[in-house]
Protein backbone atom coordinates (compact mmCIF):
# COMPACT_ATOMS: atom_id res chain seq x y z
CA UNK A 1 0.00 0.00 0.00
CA UNK A 2 3.03 2.16 0.87
CA UNK A 3 4.26 1.84 -2.78
CA UNK A 4 0.84 2.65 -4.08
CA UNK A 5 0.41 6.12 -2.10
CA UNK A 6 4.02 7.16 -3.01
CA UNK A 7 3.37 6.49 -7.17
CA UNK A 8 0.35 8.58 -6.99
CA UNK A 9 2.55 10.80 -4.83
CA UNK A 10 4.88 10.98 -7.54
CA UNK A 11 1.96 11.61 -10.58
CA UNK A 12 0.38 14.50 -8.59
CA UNK A 13 3.81 15.93 -8.39
CA UNK A 14 4.33 15.90 -12.11
CA UNK A 15 1.04 16.85 -13.54
CA UNK A 16 1.04 19.70 -10.84
CA UNK A 17 4.64 20.51 -12.48
CA UNK A 18 3.13 20.48 -15.92
CA UNK A 19 0.36 22.61 -14.66
CA UNK A 20 2.96 25.51 -13.84
CA UNK A 21 4.11 25.56 -17.30
CA UNK A 22 0.83 25.96 -18.45
CA UNK A 23 0.18 28.52 -16.00
CA UNK A 24 2.77 30.49 -17.21
CA UNK A 25 1.81 30.78 -20.97
CA UNK A 26 4.76 28.92 -22.72
CA UNK A 27 4.12 28.42 -25.96
CA UNK A 28 2.73 24.74 -27.01
CA UNK A 29 5.33 22.16 -28.19
CA UNK A 30 5.33 22.16 -32.15
CA UNK A 31 6.97 20.34 -35.04
CA UNK A 32 8.39 22.28 -38.00
CA UNK A 33 7.54 21.94 -41.52
CA UNK A 34 10.02 19.63 -43.25
CA UNK A 35 11.95 18.94 -40.41
CA UNK A 36 13.06 15.41 -41.87
CA UNK A 37 14.38 17.00 -44.82
CA UNK A 38 17.57 19.15 -42.96
CA UNK A 39 18.75 15.71 -41.58
CA UNK A 40 18.43 13.95 -45.35
CA UNK A 41 15.52 11.81 -44.51
CA UNK A 42 11.83 12.59 -46.31
CA UNK A 43 9.74 14.13 -44.08
CA UNK A 44 6.31 15.86 -45.23
CA UNK A 45 4.18 18.76 -44.68
CA UNK A 46 1.08 17.50 -43.56
CA UNK A 47 -1.18 20.64 -42.75
CA UNK A 48 0.05 21.21 -38.99
CA UNK A 49 2.33 23.94 -40.53
CA UNK A 50 1.14 27.85 -41.08
CA UNK A 51 0.68 29.49 -43.92
CA UNK A 52 4.34 31.02 -44.13
CA UNK A 53 6.10 27.43 -43.17
CA UNK A 54 3.79 26.02 -45.92
CA UNK A 55 5.07 27.95 -48.54
CA UNK A 56 8.46 27.64 -47.59
CA UNK A 57 8.05 23.75 -47.33
CA UNK A 58 6.62 24.32 -51.20
CA UNK A 59 9.97 26.41 -52.15
CA UNK A 60 12.16 23.56 -51.21
CA UNK A 61 10.13 21.14 -52.66
CA UNK A 62 10.49 23.17 -56.17
CA UNK A 63 14.04 23.35 -55.34
CA UNK A 64 14.71 19.31 -55.12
Amino acid sequence: MTTFIAAFVALLIIVAAMAVGVLFGRPAIKGSCGGLNQVGLSGSCGGACSLQEEEECARRKSQQ
